[in-house]
């Protein structure tokens, strides 16, 4: 057949075919008496094997190896196909993140762009000092895409940016609760951690009825970050989590705050007084360093059910028990 038809049967253009020549891929059978090319039923195969190498990302001169070469190992040049595969998808799957992120912020024109660009980089960036200032100017001008700064701060290992990004994000409202939410759940502790406490500065109801449920969540870091931040709310919900930290020491004086915070309400000091009883009289801890820290706790519970648990425990049989309820009654009589 003549190169007309071999185009017209392989699907690729004369032209293609006379390229593929010139680079010794592919050679007429023959040619007739008047100089034109003849090409074969495996001219035509070896066509279709050009074209399904190519496919798979070879280069033209991969190809003639693959075909020609007859101790051609594929397997190496597979799995660095692979290799530059995802590579190529990581660097377009970023630019497709970037891309959007921009959209995100509604530019007005390239001076915005070129700005919002800016500062995601900025964001990226390894100094701290420039990932600082990204966050602490999120808020002015062109800001930066709630999506980026949620990724920001559940990266964050620097104590100063993380606190600059997680007030950038309580200034952008609600926007970010959804990926918050997600990092809640994420695999790696310390993401977990970072969402709850991004979580903790946003003071909206969203954000506070999110962390009525991460009081059940299976991570108790997140679990006692929650009732830190529903207890400076003034919800109830958060007392036994509270409670809990006092005797186990973890955040103790934090936990005691909070527990006072919310005992400024009158109802909530008898019922916060009473549970921190029946901690000592149930035994939940045999722990006398516990003790004296549930204890110390009832300092700050106002109302006469914490008065008389502290005349109860003035009496106890471990005298810095004893001895530092004594001295918390003193000082309530003496105000």
């Amino acid at each position: 057949m003549l190169i007309g038809d071999m185009a017209r049967r392989s699907g690729v253009s004369a032209r293609m075919l006379r390229h593929y020549e010139s680079l010794g891929l592919l050679r007429p059978t023959d040619r007739t008496g008047a100089g034109y090319r003849e090409y074969s039923d495996q001219d035509i195969r070896r066509i279709f094997h050009i074209e399904s190498l190519r496919s798979l990302g070879l280069s033209l001169r991969d190809v003639r190896r693959a075909l020609d070469d007859p101790g051609f190992m594929p397997s190496d040049l597979v799995d660095d196909l692979i290799r530059q595969t995802r590579e190529r998808i990581a660097a377009e799957t970023e630019l497709l993140t970037r891309l959007r992120r921009i959209g995100a912020a509604e530019p007005d024109g390239w001076e915005d762009v070129l700005r919002t660009v800016a500062l995601l980089q900025a964001l990226g960036s390894e100094s701290a000092g420039k990932r600082q200032r990204a966050a602490l100017s999120s808020v002015d001008g062109v800001p930066v895409p709630t999506e980026a700064l949620v990724e920001a701060a559940l990266n964050e290992t620097d104590a100063n940016v993380a606190g600059a990004l997680r007030w950038a994000l309580a200034q952008s409202g609600d926007g970010g609760l959804a990926l918050l939410a997600e990092g809640l759940d994420s695999p790696v502790a310390e993401v977990r951690k970072r969402a709850v406490q991004c979580v903790a500065e946003i003071p909206s109801r969203k954000a506070t009825a999110l962390l009525r449920d991460a009081l059940t969540h299976p991570d108790i870091v997140v679990r006692r970050y929650a009732a830190m931040a529903l207890g400076a709310r003034g919800v109830a919900d958060a007392v036994p989590t509270l409670i809990d930290m006092v005797v186990e020491d973890a955040n103790d004086v934090d936990a005691a705050d909070a527990l006072s915070a919310l005992a400024s309400r009158p109802a909530l000091a008898d019922q916060i007084a009473t549970r921190l009883m029946e901690s000592l009289a149930h035994g939940v801890t045999e722990s006398a360093s516990a003790r004296r820290r549930l204890t110390q706790a009832l300092a700050d519970i106002p109302g006469t059910t914490a008065s008389r648990a502290l005349a109860d425990l003035s009496h106890d049989e471990d005298r810095v028990v004893a001895l530092t309820a004594a001295y918390i009654l003193t000082m309530r009589d003496a105000r």
